[in-house]
């Protein structure tokens, strides 16, 4: 059902891409739209892993200095038959953790100090087993093309702006498209964003369901959600610009300022991804 859910979201993405660049652009325009935020999110597919990594100060960890971690990863990686993917740590109190790459060969599994020091062994492997579930479902890729969708729409916005600014003058039938111009512009790119944000919610339940398969326990995972919620209310890493569009990327926000819990989250409510691993394990009782 994520994924049935994945795919229609992505649907309507690209359907409203290409309904906003016809009324707005054209074929042409559309076209421009499409190549101006592919060369932008391709850039950040193909090195976001180093761009993110060195952003965090991340340093690759010693397998001597962290040999429980490694365990747990190798042990999670033959699981979900992936090649073994390299490990990074954050020095941060922040208890979190995020994966990027752009394939499950290139992929790697971050970690901050905080994560280390905060949950058992159990709960680490159900973090874990979330990470290397994004890893296996290519959750980057689908990132990157919502995101180039959504540019392309934010592109199209602006283009329409400037449409109605020189051609909003004259008789009524230009200001009426003016006024219609001004409505896309500024309706279309939070309607995408909203989309965007929902595929990113829908990719956190699937990731979920597989961290908790492959630890072996939902409770794991679950009572790992509990703690980390708690743990990045308390120490929330630094609120910055670029920090806020790499939000989606870790198993919970880390940042202060999320203050909507539905339609412009980047993860869903914790309560009901646990409530979902809950009735995993009745399931499976």
């Amino acid at each position: 059902m994520n994924y049935f859910k994945t795919f229609m979201l992505m649907f309507a993405l690209t359907v409203l891409l290409m309904l906003v660049g016809d009324a707005i652009g054209g074929t042409q325009g559309l076209i421009i739209a499409l190549i101006f935020a592919g060369i932008m999110n391709f850039i950040t597919y193909w090195f976001s892993d180093k761009i993110v990594l060195k952003a965090y100060h991340a340093i690759e960890a010693n397998q001597h200095q962290y040999p429980q971690l490694y365990s747990i990863v190798n042990n999670l990686a033959q699981k979900a038959n992936l090649p073994m993917p390299k490990i990074y740590v954050v020095n941060s109190n922040t208890p979190n953790a995020f994966a990027t790459g752009r394939n499950p060969k290139n992929a790697t599994i971050c970690v901050t100090t905080g994560i280390l020091n905060l949950l058992n062994t159990n709960e680490l492997s159900g973090v874990l087993g979330h990470e290397l579930t994004h890893v296996k479902n290519r959750d980057i890729l689908t990132a990157t093309l919502a995101a180039t969708i959504a540019g392309a729409i934010s592109y199209l916005a602006w283009m329409a702006q400037w449409s109605a600014i020189f051609g909003g003058m004259g008789n009524n039938r230009r200001n009426n498209n003016m006024f219609g111009l001004l409505f896309v512009a500024i309706l279309t790119p939070i309607i995408a964003t909203i989309i965007q944000l929902a595929i990113s919610r829908q990719r956190e339940y699937a990731a979920d369901k597989g961290g908790a398969i492959l630890s072996g326990n939902p409770m794991y995972l679950a009572s790992a959600l509990k703690k980390l919620e708690s743990g990045n209310k308390l120490s929330p890493m630094s609120n910055t610009h670029f920090s806020q569009t790499t939000a989606h990327m870790f198993i919970v926000n880390p940042f202060k300022g999320e203050t909507f819990k539905s339609l412009f989250s980047t993860h869903p409510p914790i309560e009901k991804r646990i409530e979902r691993l809950e009735n995993m394990k009745i399931e499976i009782d």
